[in-house]
């Protein structure tokens, strides 16, 4: 196949899959514009309730991206009436991800005794969980749909979806946060009645829509729902959970990395929230080419053409890596604009300009890992790279942090910055790892003609 078909493919995928990953930023945002202008208390309590939630959440629905995966490998072998079984597996595995989601939710005793609440901030974040969990089993099936339109290489229906839920988002929240409409004013923890509301009220015009569509028909989607089966379940889960691990492990060190600068005072932690929110931006566009790497590569595999997707998997990276350049660029040369757009405080800006410059290293090694990571999911390849990021990402990023940021160990405790060298360090070498992993895995199912 040339490389511009290549690259072409990619940018197919990845954009629309961008669109919808953004979408789903921007709801984090209005929830915490429309809380703030209520009281500082319902500003924290829906601040610490989103992080719980999210983590809860996107630890278990990172389960499911194993999905696109086993499902671009059936799609690009013909086995498209497989796919129907495949996402009935899903559903009994999502049943159970789910259940356990919302009993944490319900039951949130553990968070609540390491955030170490005020009591008003408490019943609010409470409030906010419970409210939370009974949207969880729709959102889990939306996740679904995400999965299956993901992995035939068609997300557009994704980004459209993700767009029409993030425009209920606003009116939603000013229902149930201000209590229009003869609705009781809940406050901050409104914001999560609406994002309930909206995930039943989207999984159900999405599943509707995808079982009447003419495109979908091959894939028996309508089919007597099959029952669960061991052998289906246990390929899917040999994939997903150490996704699942991964994302944990990523998801943790970052937080982690920010509780402990946070002992370094205000203009610290919010100089390193800015740069984190940054990298955490940026970061979107490799995900989204790794999303379409894995997709391409998981149909160039099932059917059969090992050389396509040897190939795609490095045109992935290149691209990935080429954009990133441009974003760490921007980063390096606007820093200072960048930190004004954020705070007018001189302090914070001062202390976050080389955060800001970091983080765009940061972010050409977080490209790499991304793609390579995901390019990895498309070979069903998950274990060594969940090794390699717990191992890393807590033992040298975090762990190197710690002794770089915060002891004379490595000479005069270097603040924020020190954690940022160190998990810039951490993740060029995860990256470089998994690539490295991603040549070996590449080369052993290439068959030269």
């Amino acid at each position: 196949m040339q490389q511009p078909s290549s690259i072409r493919a990619l940018l197919n995928i990845a954009w629309p899959m961008l669109v919808a990953q953004l979408a789903m930023m921007a709801n984090a945002v209005i929830d915490t514009a429309m809380s703030g202008h209520l009281t500082a208390i319902d500003l924290a309590a829906v601040g610490i309730a989103a992080s719980i939630m999210a983590t809860v959440l996107m630890s278990l629905v990172s389960v499911l991206l194993a999905l696109p995966p086993l499902i671009a490998h059936l799609y690009g072998a013909g086995n498209h009436a497989d796919i129907g079984r495949e996402i009935h597996q899903s559903a009994w595995i999502s049943l159970v991800l789910a259940s356990i989601t919302m009993l944490l939710l319900s039951f949130p005793e553990p968070f609540i005794a390491i955030s170490d609440l005020q009591p008003a901030v408490e019943v609010k974040v409470r409030a906010y969980l419970a409210y939370s969990a009974w949207g969880v089993p729709a959102l889990f099936a939306m996740r679904i749909f995400f999965g299956l339109a993901t992995g035939i290489g068609k997300p557009r229906p994704v980004m459209v979806f993700n767009l029409i839920s993030l425009s209920l988002k606003i009116p939603m929240n000013a229902i149930f946060i201000y209590g229009w409409l003869g609705m009781p004013e809940l406050g901050g923890p409104g914001c999560a009645v609406a994002t309930a509301v909206d995930a039943w009220l989207m999984a159900f015009v999405v599943w509707r829509w995808a079982l009447r569509q003419p495109a979908y028909q091959a894939f028996e989607l309508r089919r007597r729902f099959t029952p669960p089966e061991r052998a289906a379940i246990v390929e899917f889960l040999k994939l997903g959970i150490p996704i699942g691990l991964t994302f944990i492990a990523d998801v943790t060190a970052f937080t982690l990395m920010a509780l402990f600068i946070a002992r370094l005072g205000p203009y610290a932690s919010g100089s390193h929230q800015i740069a984190a929110n940054l990298a955490a931006l940026a970061f979107m566009v490799p995900l989204s080419i790794g999303n379409a790497t894995a997709v391409l590569v998981g149909q160039a595999l099932g059917a059969h053409q090992q050389e396509r997707a040897r190939h795609i998997s490095w045109e992935g990276i290149r691209l990935g890596m080429l954009i990133a350049l441009a974003i760490c660029m921007v980063y390096w040369l606007g820093a200072p604009y960048i930190a004004t757009l954020y705070t007018n405080d001189s302090q914070v800006q001062k202390l976050a300009i080389p955060l800001i410059m970091m983080a765009g290293l940061y972010h050409l090694g977080d490209a790499l890992q991304a793609v390579s990571v995901n390019a990895l999911r498309g070979y069903k390849r998950t274990v060594i790279p969940m090794i390699v990021y717990t191992s890393i990402l807590w033992g040298l990023g975090l762990g190197g942090g710690f002794v770089l940021g915060l002891t004379d160990i490595a000479g005069h405790a270097r603040g924020a910055s020190g954690f940022w060298i160190a998990e810039i360090a951490a993740i060029w070498l995860a990256g470089m790892l998994v690539a490295l992993y991603l040549k070996a895995v590449s080369k052993q199912h290439f068959v030269p003609a």
